[in-house]
């Protein structure tokens, strides 16, 4: 037994004249990569179909509403911006700049510096954070379901679902994902340091990481009182809230509000409770509405389902990500045709339990149903933007 054991693991692997297999294996999340970068490449391509459509300047189509804010704050600043905002009531208010967060215009200004227009900038910025995040969410789908194609498939539904096109627009959604996936592999893989800095850095980039923060900080205090690890995850309980807080404390030095205040009067945003997405999406499927409302409120209806499915299926680090992003943007109040949108951020994680669902189904079967997803997916989010604007 011995000799033949010896004998089993001396043998070379496959025809030495041809390699080793396992060094010609492209790895998994080199071909992630370059399925994210394929589904945004269709994502673009339909969106200039569309815009031609609706007879649309293509290029505009990239910096809408938010993405015009974020250019003119790298342009201009937040004070010099402020002398000619306007709050909803299209009345001047100095204070508007300030709802948007610093981290987007800042690194789009790094980038202009060698040069770069603006607007190409923070598109530069998005597609590089978009792709930052891909390995990430093959990380956590691997603590999920070892099998790699699981990861492939998250990627794929992440990167083509509704409102993806904002991954390749001048808007928050890529840099704050590629932050909170890392931040929760973090969490995952007990990496608190990197788990507390990727937090900071998403609290300067949207609101949501409020979320993310009540997740890293009880993640870590769990680890330290029941897990008994000792002091090092104080580092995320330390890192997590700077971003955010900082910000928020920011605001009210440069302005003398706070930034929920500023919401309220720039964009009548606020906590609710759920009250107005409630109305909006029973008077939406109980009435005859514009397409697109009808398609936005199934879509939030279908995150409360995906939320649910997480449960007992993946940890409750995840379980909370996602159900939290679900239950803030249900629960705020303003712009509810944008709340898909909002909640985008949260799909890596909620989207799971159906990427393993389809990797357990055919080979067939798998290709066909993302097919016919990513090319839905993708027309929703050329339509919120060429046909229906106000949904981002």
């Amino acid at each position: 037994m011995r000799d033949r054991a010896a004998t089993q693991t001396t043998q070379p692997v496959g025809d030495p004249r041809r390699g080793d297999p396992d060094r010609r294996r492209v790895p998994m999340w080199v071909l992630a990569i370059g399925a994210y970068l394929l589904v945004r490449l269709i994502g673009v391509g339909v969106l200039a179909l569309m815009a031609a459509v609706a007879d649309e300047p293509f290029l505009d189509q990239f910096a809408p509403w938010d993405g015009q804010w974020y250019i003119d704050i790298a342009e201009r600043g937040y004070f010099e911006l402020g002398k000619t905002a306007l709050d909803a009531e299209r009345r001047p208010y100095s204070a508007a700049p300030f709802a948007f967060f610093p981290a987007l215009p800042s690194a789009m200004s790094v980038v202009a510096v060698f040069g770069v227009p603006l607007p190409v900038a923070g598109v530069i910025v998005t597609t590089v954070a978009g792709l930052l995040a891909v390995p990430a969410i093959m990380r956590i789908a691997e603590h999920i379901d070892p099998r790699p194609r699981v990861g492939l498939v998250l990627v794929v539904l992440t990167s083509a679902a509704p409102m993806s096109i904002t991954l390749s627009m001048v808007y928050t959604e890529a840099l704050f994902m590629a932050a909170a996936a890392w931040a929760l592999v973090g969490v995952l893989e007990r990496r608190w340091w990197l788990a507390g800095a990727c937090t900071l850095l998403a609290g300067l980039s949207r609101s949501t990481a409020v979320v993310l923060i009540a997740v890293v900080v009880g993640a870590a205090v769990w680890a330290m009182w029941r897990e008994r690890e000792g002091w090092r995850p104080l580092a995320a309980v330390a890192l997590a809230p700077l971003g955010l807080l900082g910000w928020w404390a920011i605001v009210v030095v440069a302005t003398g509000e706070t930034w929920q205040a500023i919401e309220l009067r720039g964009w009548d945003t606020e906590w609710d409770f759920g009250a107005e997405a409630v109305e909006w999406i029973t008077a939406t499927l109980a009435s005859e509405m514009r397409a697109w409302e009808t398609i936005g409120a199934m879509i939030m209806v279908a995150t409360v389902v995906l939320a649910v499915l997480l449960v007992r299926r993946v940890p409750w680090p995840l379980v909370a990500y996602g159900a939290g992003v679900v239950a803030l943007t249900l629960g705020s109040s303003g712009l509810p045709f944008a709340k898909p949108r909002f909640v985008f951020v949260g799909l890596f994680v909620l989207l799971l339990p159906v990427a393993i669902g389809l990797v357990n189904r055919r080979a067939s079967t798998l290709v066909a149903v993302l097919a016919g997803y990513v090319l839905i997916g993708t027309w929703l989010s050329a339509y919120s933007l060429t046909v229906w604007p106000h949904a981002i």
